[in-house]
C-alpha cells in the first residue's frame, strides 16, 4: 500500500509509479542512454495542487511528454506546418516546419517507448526499441512508397545508414577525442564486431542487385520475372532472418554486451529508472505522437520535390543529408554528449545499432511492404550510392577493428561523410530515372 503522504499524482492504475524494484531495473540499452541525455527534469509542484484526479493525472502527462524534453521549443513548429499546408503556404515552408517538427518527436518516441519497457520488462521494452527506434524513418518511407516514390525511400534509407556510421560515429569519436585528450579511450570490441558482421552482410545483399544487373542478367523468354527484383526479395527474406537472429542475440543469449552501465541520476537530476508516465497513459500517447508522425511525414514526402525545386537543390542530397540529420537530431545529439562523458560504448551503441536496424530491418522491411502493395521495389541502389555504402561499412569497420578510439580517427570519418555530401549535392539523378539502372546512360547529372 502506497504511503498517504506520497504524492496522488504518482499513483496510476492503483499502483506507485516506480515502486516496484523490477520495473526500475530493467536493461537500459545505449539508445535509452542516449534519449535520456536530453531530458529535464518538469516540476510538477503545481501540478500536484490540483484536486481532481483525472485533471492531475492529464496535466502532470501533458507536462512530462511537452515539457521533459530540451527540445520542446520545437513543438510549435508542428501546428505551424499543419497551418501552412491548410492555408496553402508555399510548399518549401511546409516541409521545412514539418521537418522541424519530427524532430521533438523522434526523440519523445524513445521516450514513451522506454516508459512503456518499464512495465512490460527487458524483454517486450527491447522488442520495442527495436522496433520503435527508427519509427520516424519507416514511416517516411511508408509514405513515400504509399506514392510511388522508391527513389525518396532508398536514398533516405541510405542517408540514415551514412548519417549514423559517418556522421554520428564520427563527430563522437571526435568531441570524445579532443574532450578526453590526456585519457585513453577504449569500448567493448565484441558489439561493434556483431553490428560491423550484420551491416557487411546487408552490404552484400545490397550489393549483389547492382552486379546483377551490371552482369547484364534479364528476364528469359520464358518468363517476364524481373531476375533483380527476385533476388531482392529473397535477399530481404534473409536479412529479416539475420535481424530477428540478432534480436535474439541481443536480448537473450547475449544481453549482457548490449546494456548500458547504469547510472542513478543523468546530470540534470532526472530518474533514468523511475517511471513518469503510467502504462495506459503512455500506450496512448505514443499513440497519438505515431500519428502525428504520419501526418507530418506525409507532410514530407509531397512537398519534397517542391522545395528541392525552389532551394536548388537535388532530392538525392536533402533526402540523403538533410532528412537524416534533421530527423534523427535527438539520437545523435545524445550519443555525442556521451562521447564527451568518455562513455564510448553508449555512443557506439547509438551509431552502429541504428545503422544495423536501418540495414537489416527497415530496408528489408520496405522491400516486403512494397511487394504486398504491388510495387517493384528492389534493393539496387545504383552504383555510386552502393559504393559511397560500401566505403563507408569498410572504413568504420577498420576504425573499429582495435578498440581504442582517439580524435583523428573521428575526424577522418566527418571528412568522409564532407565527401559524400558534396558528391550527392553536385549530383542531379532525375526522380523518374533513379530505378532505371543502366537504362539511364549517365549515372549522375553534374551541374556546372
Amino acid at each position: 500500500m502506497a504511503s498517504l503522504q506520497e504524492p496522488l499524482w504518482l499513483l496510476e492504475n492503483g499502483n506507485l509509479k516506480g515502486s516496484n524494484k523490477e520495473i526500475r531495473h530493467h536493461g537500459r540499452t545505449a539508445h535509452n542512454k542516449s534519449s535520456s541525455s536530453l531530458r529535464k527534469k518538469s516540476d510538477l509542484t503545481l501540478v500536484s495542487k490540483v484536486r481532481c484526479g483525472l485533471l492531475r493525472q492529464f496535466l502532470t502527462n501533458l507536462q512530462e511528454v511537452f515539457l521533459g524534453t530540451k527540445l520542446s521549443v520545437l513543438f510549435p513548429a508542428i501546428p505551424l506546418a499543419v497551418l501552412a499546408q491548410s492555408y496553402g503556404f508555399a510548399r518549401e515552408w511546409v516541409f521545412a516546419l514539418s521537418l522541424l517538427g519530427l524532430t521533438p518527436l523522434a526523440e519523445r518516441v524513445s521516450f514513451l517507448t522506454e516508459q512503456l519497457a518499464c512495465y512490460t520488462g527487458p524483454t517486450v521494452g527491447g522488442l520495442l526499441n527495436a522496433t520503435c527506434g527508427n519509427a520516424t524513418e519507416l514511416i517516411i518511407a511508408i509514405f513515400a512508397l504509399s506514392k510511388h516514390k522508391i527513389d525518396v525511400v532508398k536514398y533516405s534509407l541510405l542517408g540514415s545508414v551514412l548519417s549514423n556510421l559517418l556522421l554520428v560515429l564520427g563527430t563522437s569519436l571526435f568531441c570524445g577525442g579532443i574532450a578526453n585528450l590526456r585519457k585513453e579511450q577504449k569500448y567493448d570490441r565484441r558489439q561493434a564486431d556483431v553490428n560491423s558482421l550484420l551491416l557487411l552482410l546487408g552490404l552484400l545483399c545490397h550489393s549483389l542487385p547492382l552486379l546483377f544487373r551490371l552482369a547484364g542478367v534479364a528476364p528469359t523468354v520464358e518468363t517476364t520475372a524481373d531476375p533483380t527484383l527476385q533476388l531482392s526479395r529473397a535477399s530481404s527474406i534473409v536479412m529479416l532472418i539475420a535481424y530477428l537472429s540478432y534480436l535474439v542475440f541481443q536480448l537473450f543469449t547475449h544481453r549482457q554486451l548490449f546494456e548500458a552501465q547504469e547510472e542513478s541520476e543523468d546530470e540534470d537530476g532526472v530518474s533514468e529508472e523511475e517511471p513518469v508516465i503510467g502504462f495506459w497513459s503512455g500506450l496512448i500517447w505514443l499513440i497519438g505522437m505515431t500519428a502525428v508522425i504520419s501526418l507530418l511525414s506525409e507532410y514530407v514526402v509531397g512537398t519534397i520535390e517542391d522545395a528541392s525545386s525552389s532551394w536548388g537543390i537535388s532530392v538525392s542530397f536533402i533526402s540523403i543529408i538533410l532528412l537524416p540529420i534533421v530527423g534523427n537530431a535527438a539520437e545523435h545529439a545524445g550519443a555525442i554528449i556521451f562521447a564527451f562523458k568518455n562513455k564510448l560504448d553508449i555512443s557506439l551503441g547509438v551509431a552502429l545499432g541504428s545503422a544495423t536496424q536501418i540495414s537489416m530491418f527497415v530496408v528489408p522491411l520496405c522491400v516486403i511492404v512494397s511487394w504486398i502493395m504491388g510495387i517493384k521495389m528492389d534493393l539496387n541502389f545504383n552504383l555510386l550510392e552502393t559504393g559511397s555504402l560500401a566505403l563507408s561499412i569498410i572504413a568504420v569497420a577498420f576504425t573499429l577493428q582495435d578498440g581504442t578510439s582517439h580524435y583523428m580517427k573521428g575526424l577522418v570519418l566527418l571528412l568522409l561523410y564532407i565527401v559524400i555530401g558534396a558528391c550527392f549535392f553536385l549530383s542531379q539523378t532525375p526522380l523518374n530515372q533513379a530505378n532505371s539502372g543502366l537504362k539511364t546512360p549517365p549515372e549522375t547529372i553534374f551541374r556546372v
